[in-house]
């Protein structure tokens, strides 16, 4: 397929589920990437996608939706499209939110199994496989990996950061809420454009469907939490109000929503450290202030932040930890 430019009215009427089988009845799966100005991460990104350990799975399509990038992504996708035959580029001319990439992925995605990552992440070398696998029952429509932030903990903001992803993978092992790295099968035609909250907005059809959803603790991926307060504010304000639009919408409603729940999760959380015993209540508290300013926008502003302003912090290279990032020529990209 190469290197396309969509226009904004390009999305096919007549989509129809890929093949869920290779010819040599492995698993197929096409990946799915969502790009705005990733030039710091997309790299080493698509190099953890090409050193996946594969045994029952095989990745047919690697598609990167780039969204108006003003940086070098594009340059960097294409220099490595040109060594790896699966890597397909489309372009948009401008930023519609994540939510229409995702669209032009879905219309795109050729196999049986479709997998949304966020560009910013590194892969662990067995994730694909112990995503995909569960798909062997018929039962399963969605699965969902673990992500394990890079930021350090020992500074406040970088416990903020582990604590909201082991709370997420604690309430996820009895009743999964699967984002930042997803699998599904190739049975969402489309999502709505409006929403913030693409994952949980595929989680909605694919249970309306009929279909269970499966957290793979084993499914592994790094990403890297806001590293300032304001950032941090940002993502979760925006995530709330998402969420908040999807249960009126949808009627659908996430199981990290479910604030009693983490609470006790929290009480369970705090270790007997001077850093967990203050840190835990002001992450909470921050948490908290997050969640009031994103109710605000959806019951008083009436804002959908479908296309929203970036969290700077989130976008470092992971050259601090090569353990993740992978050998050095990652970084030369």
């Amino acid at each position: 397929m190469g290197v396309h430019t969509y226009s904004p009215d390009s999305l096919a009427s007549n989509r129809h589920p890929g093949n869920h089988a290779t010819p040599s009845g492995k698993l197929s799966a096409s990946v799915g990437i969502c790009a705005y100005n990733e030039e710091a991460t997309i790299g080493s990104h698509l190099q953890s996608l090409q050193r996946q350990e594969l045994n029952r799975v095989e990745v047919v399509q690697i598609m990167v939706v780039s969204s108006a990038c003003r940086d070098r992504t594009n340059e960097i996708v294409e220099r490595l499209r040109q060594e790896d035959d699966r890597i397909e580029l489309i372009q948009q001319p401008e930023r519609r939110g994540k939510a229409s990439a995702v669209n032009l992925f879905l219309q795109e995605a050729r196999a049986g199994t479709c997998i949304l990552v966020s560009a910013d992440t590194v892969l662990a070398p067995r994730t694909i496989e112990h995503l995909c696998l569960p798909f062997l029952d018929e039962r399963v429509g969605m699965t969902g990996g673990h992500a394990i932030p890079v930021n350090d903990p020992s500074t406040f903001m970088g416990f903020a950061s582990h604590l909201i992803w082991h709370l997420a993978h604690e309430v996820s092992l009895t009743a999964p809420k699967l984002g930042e790295l997803i699998a599904f099968r190739n049975i969402v035609d489309r999502i709505p454009e409006d929403t913030a909250v693409d994952e949980a907005s595929i989680e909605a059809v694919v249970t309306q469907k009929g279909y269970s959803l499966r957290y793979v603790p084993e499914a592994i991926i790094y990403n890297r939490g806001p590293d300032t307060v304001s950032d941090y504010i940002k993502q979760r304000r925006r995530i709330y109000a998402g969420h908040l639009d999807l249960k009126k919408t949808s009627e659908y409603k996430v199981s990290t929503m479910s604030s009693p729940k983490l609470l006790r999760l929290v009480s369970r959380s705090i270790r007997p450290s001077w850093r967990s015993i203050f840190w835990t209540p002001g992450a909470m508290m921050l948490e908290f202030y997050a969640r009031l300013l994103g109710a605000y926008d959806f019951r008083i502003r009436r804002r959908k932040p479908y296309i929203w302003d970036i969290a700077t912090s989130t976008k470092v290279a992971f050259k601090d930890d090569p353990s993740i990032a992978g050998d050095s020529a990652v970084q030369d990209i």
